[in-house]
């Protein structure tokens, strides 16, 4: 059999989802077990998947039935694990011995056509020395790394947060060296060998499905052994390299996909390691575990499947464009640069001033408002700061308006990153004097508006997998009760509570979410008020009274918006902005009596028009 272009050996027929096998020789003879899923003859480059420790190809096949519909896909059991050979020489283990085994498959599978390739944990290791090596680098297209630095990479990483100390930096080599205490363990000659055989193979399934929620069933029978095996990856590579790094740049396209909740690979490792050395590098934040090929199977299949279409020709998705990192001086200093923000109410007010405070900090804005030429104006001067602005018209309280909205939304645009459920309308006047119909439209617009666009776009963002932040705009009336706006209160006061319980369902997710709870804001909306209750000639004075009173006040809608982009680069909970907002709080936790005082006062009321706050 020929060295340079292998034929894989027909081994036998399983089942689809198992793809199918044979046998490929590496150079030093190690029969190399792989399978494949997917037509044959795809016009498509095929792509490659590499598993880690110690797992065998098996790993993969979630993934790999979802990317075959379009692609040839191939994965192989490594050498030590699964059907493939097991040398007993700790030096036929060594990174350079896995590259030859990777050239061998490509030889195999794909001799003419460069490859898309994907490595997870030590299937991630030892591709990086092919992408940052010589032999191979004209035979990957693009490489996709989870939960596997290029070791020489890392070394360098960690000499240079030991070379500089900060704060942060320390922080961040303390959180790696924690997540690295089984090195040294699988270093030892007897003790890691005999655990695996002694039980551990035999509950790690259900250690697995406990720590990450990985499905159970899906462990090859050879895991004891692969175990015991595969404790060679580390004995042959990590001292020389993590003691004597090389110099490893790279030309070809990396991805980087960072689990945000990994135990073995901090999220400060896997994403900054590798940008001095790859200048083509996209960067993808996911919250999961390390396990991130069982748990997360769709959304990495869309990921690879998105980076290999990209780099063969496709247009970028907006998800992928928005994860190239620029090099440092392209002005992505701001945390919200390239990022897809939602606004609804956006026609004016703080609406129209969050949306061209997130287009300033270089985001992507889409302005959405009832009033479509308000709508329009506010993308149209938001475009004027250089970044994409589209404007959209819906009515939040009209659910299936909403939901065509979230639709058109990540049909054409993709899932936002950020969206603040701003419009709302306001309403003064008795408790008693509120009929239903005036409640239905109070509650429809500013409490079921925010529960649609909470509803629809966190499930986008959870779905998407790479986190995001919902803002709500409250009001300081969520905190203070008054006999003037019992049912504007009361929505605001629901939009808060509501705030506070999706941010503790989502934080797993990644997804913050931001109650801002302005005061009085001089937007020019008290003319617009409706209050209930009273005549023609008294609404008119008391709409005089609050445009009085908040112009009087003349606090700007650029200071919400400065808090909504505060609260999203901070991550906080509850924003109260303006005096009145801050002081309503504190005493709603230290003295609630005294609000109740002053809710029996015949204060002036304020409100907000649904274009508006």
């Amino acid at each position: 059999m020929s060295r340079r272009h292998p034929r894989p050996t027909p081994h036998q027929g399983p089942s689809p989802d198992q793809g199918r096998s044979s046998f490929v020789s590496a150079p030093d003879g190690v029969r190399l077990a792989v399978r494949e899923w997917g037509d044959p003859d795809s016009a498509a480059p095929a792509v490659v998947l590499v598993h880690g420790y110690p797992d065998t190809h098996a790993v993969w096949r979630p993934i790999a039935g979802l990317l075959a519909a379009n692609r040839r896909v191939v994965a192989y059991d490594v050498r030590g694990a699964g059907a493939s050979d097991a040398p007993r020489r700790i030096g036929a283990y060594t990174l350079a011995t896995l590259e030859a085994d990777l050239g061998a498959v490509l030889d195999a599978v794909s001799p003419d056509r460069p490859v898309h390739l994907v490595g997870h944990d030590w299937g991630s290791i030892q591709s990086w020395e092919a992408v940052t090596g010589s032999a191979l680098a004209e035979r990957i297209a693009s490489f996709t790394s989870v939960s596997g630095p290029c070791l020489d990479h890392a070394a360098h990483w960690f000499r240079a947060k030991a070379r500089h100390p900060r704060p942060r930096g320390l922080a961040e080599l303390a959180g790696q060296g924690l997540r690295s205490w089984y090195v040294g363990w699988f270093h030892l000659p007897l003790l890691p060998p005999l655990l695996w055989r002694t039980g551990l193979a035999k509950a790690w399934p259900a250690l697995q499905h406990a720590i990450e929620g990985v499905p159970q069933g899906g462990s090859a029978p050879t895991l004891p052994s692969d175990a015991v095996r595969g404790l060679a990856l580390y004995r042959a590579n990590m001292l020389p390299r993590i003691t004597r790094p090389r110099q490893r740049p790279t030309a070809i396209p990396v991805q980087v996909v960072v689990p945000q909740k990994d135990l073995y690979v901090s999220p400060a490792l896997a994403g900054q390691a590798p940008q001095p050395w790859a200048p083509r590098l996209w960067r993808r934040p996911l919250r999961s575990g390390h396990w991130a090929p069982l748990t997360h199977d769709g959304v990495l299949a869309r990921w690879i499947e998105e980076f290999a279409a990209h780099i063969d020709g496709a247009p970028a998705a907006p998800g992928l464009e928005r994860a190239q990192v620029r090099p440092a001086g392209e002005g992505d200093a701001s945390p919200f640069a390239g990022r897809l923000v939602v606004v609804t109410g956006a026609g004016s007010g703080i609406g129209r001033a969050t949306a061209l405070a997130f287009a300033e900090g270089g985001a992507a804005v889409i302005a959405a408002d009832l009033d479509a030429t308000a709508a329009a104006r506010t993308a149209k001067l938001a475009s004027l700061f250089g970044t994409p602005a589209h404007a959209r018209t819906v009515d939040v309280s009209d659910a299936a308006a909403m939901e065509a909205f979230a639709k058109t939304v990540q049909s054409e645009h993709g899932t936002p990153d950020i969206v603040v459920n701003n419009a709302g309308i306001g309403m003064g006047g008795a408790f008693l004097d509120t009929s239903t119909a005036d409640w239905e439209a109070v509650l429809g617009v500013n409490l079921m508006g925010v529960v649609h666009g909470c509803r629809l776009f966190g499930a986008q963002m959870k779905e998407r997998g790479e986190g995001g932040h919902i803002v709500n705009i409250a009001s300081a009336a969520a905190f203070t009760p008054s006999r003037t706006l019992p049912a504007y209160a009361t929505t605001k006061a629901a939009v808060l509570m509501l705030s506070e319980c999706l941010r503790a369902e989502l934080a797993d997710q990644g997804i913050g979410v931001s109650a801002v709870c302005p005061g009085f804001v001089n937007t020019g909306i008290a003319r617009a008020t409706r209050y209930v209750g009273v005549t023609g000639d008294e609404q008119e004075r008391l709409r005089g009274n609050a445009d009085r009173l908040y112009r009087l006040r003349n606090v700007g809608p650029e200071r919400i918006a400065a808090a909504v982009l505060r609260s999203v680069a901070e991550n906080r909970a509850v924003v109260p902005v303006a005096a009145e907002a801050r002081i309503g709080s504190a005493l709603r936790r230290l003295s609630p009596g005294t609000l109740r005082l002053i809710a029996r006062r015949d204060l002036t009321p304020r409100s907000s028009s649904r274009r508006t706050r």
